[in-house]
Parts: C-alpha cells; sequence; structure tokens
C-alpha cells in the first residue's frame, strides 16, 4: 500500500529542498527510439503498438527506483507498485484516461489492456488506480508526426508523463519522437537517461 515517507530518510532528501516549492519543477527530456522491432512485434503477433510501448515503458520504469516514490501535494508518497495510463478515444468523440496496471507477463498486460480501453470507450468513465499504483502517464497523438511536447505544470499532476506522436519510416528502419517530462523532486537527469535507456533496449529486446 502507498505510504508517506519523511524525505530525509529518502535519497530524494536534497532534492525535497531544492524542487517542491519551486515555481517549476518539471523537466523534459526529448529522444528518438528506433522502435523498429516494436513495429515487427506487433505485426507478427497482431498486438497494438502502442499496448507494445506501455508495456515496454512499465518494464524500463520499474528498474530505476526513484518512479516509486513520488510529490503529491508536499507529501512524498512511495509506492509499491506502478501503473501505465493510456488516453482512449471514448464513445462521445472525446478522450477518457486508462490506467493498467504493469504485469511482467505480456498476456495478462495486454488482456488487461484490451479490456479496460474498452470498458473505458464505451462507458465514457476514467480507470485510475493513482490511489495504489505510481502511475506513468501517456499521450498517443498519432494523427500527426510531432518531434516532442513539453506538459504542463500544474502543481496537481506531477507524475511522469510521456508523449509520442506517429512514427517515422526512414530506409528500413523506423523512428519515434518522445518527450518525457518528471518532477526533480522523485528523480534527476541520470535517472531519466537511466530509464530512456532502458525504454530502448526493452524495445529491441522483445519478442
Amino acid at each position: 500500500m502507498p505510504k508517506e515517507v519523511n524525505a530525509q530518510d529518502t535519497t530524494r532528501a536534497a532534492a525535497y529542498e531544492l524542487w517542491m516549492k519551486a515555481p517549476n519543477p518539471m523537466v523534459t527530456f526529448f529522444k528518438t527510439f528506433d522502435v523498429t522491432n516494436l513495429i515487427r512485434v506487433s505485426r507478427r503477433r497482431k498486438l497494438k503498438f502502442n499496448m507494445l510501448l506501455d508495456y515496454c515503458i512499465g518494464r524500463a520504469a520499474i528498474k530505476i527506483k526513484e518512479f516509486y516514490i513520488l510529490p503529491v501535494g508536499d507529501k512524498l508518497i512511495q509506492y509499491d507498485t506502478i501503473a501505465v495510463n493510456t488516453i482512449v478515444k471514448n464513445s462521445e468523440g472525446e478522450v477518457s484516461s486508462c490506467d493498467l496496471s504493469y504485469h511482467a507477463d505480456l498476456h495478462q498486460f495486454n488482456e488487461e489492456y484490451l479490456n479496460y480501453t474498452a470498458q473505458v470507450a464505451a462507458g465514457c468513465q476514467d480507470r485510475d488506480l493513482s490511489e495504489n499504483s505510481m502511475v506513468i502517464g501517456t499521450s498517443a497523438i498519432t494523427d500527426t508526426e510531432i518531434d516532442g511536447a513539453v506538459g504542463m505544470n500544474s502543481g496537481i499532476f506531477n507524475n511522469p508523463f510521456i508523449i509520442w506522436g506517429r512514427y517515422k519510416k526512414k530506409w528500413f528502419r523506423y523512428y519515434l519522437p518522445l518527450s518525457f517530462q518528471f518532477h526533480h523532486t522523485q528523480m534527476d537527469g541520470a535517472h531519466a537517461g537511466a530509464f530512456l535507456k532502458n525504454l530502448q533496449n526493452e524495445i529491441n529486446l522483445l519478442r
């Protein structure tokens, strides 16, 4: 279960003092990923590209311990589990939010992805797991190619957030520019860089 922790008892003590009350504590990295293998797996196994990318995001994040501590209000909350959010076009022509628990088993993750996104799309009701899991937000803007996007700093939603558009083909490879926003209290640039490196590795290793 999530619990409040004393910042001084964590490795984020200095960051907490520096960034919790900063006017803009969010940092955004931009990186272009080679998603050729992801597309091959998607086509071979008839699995959705965005589902596979969400799965790889979860796999990459669980290896970085900083993902499990999140600033919420003026507190630091430690979580035991991680979820990945996806945005769903609903039956009213608008968008709804669907949180998905990360599971190491791809089959289970895919089953829950298909089930819950369909429920959210039909019912137009968000699925929110933030009370129990540290949620990584995502937004796929697949109608166009984008080089990246910077999310807003609301002071309410401090979760890490990933945005991507349509992948691009160059010769025989496929590339996807992606932006990754994070709260500086939660992690430093080195942790974010390690996560992005992990993400490319997970994309490459997926079978």
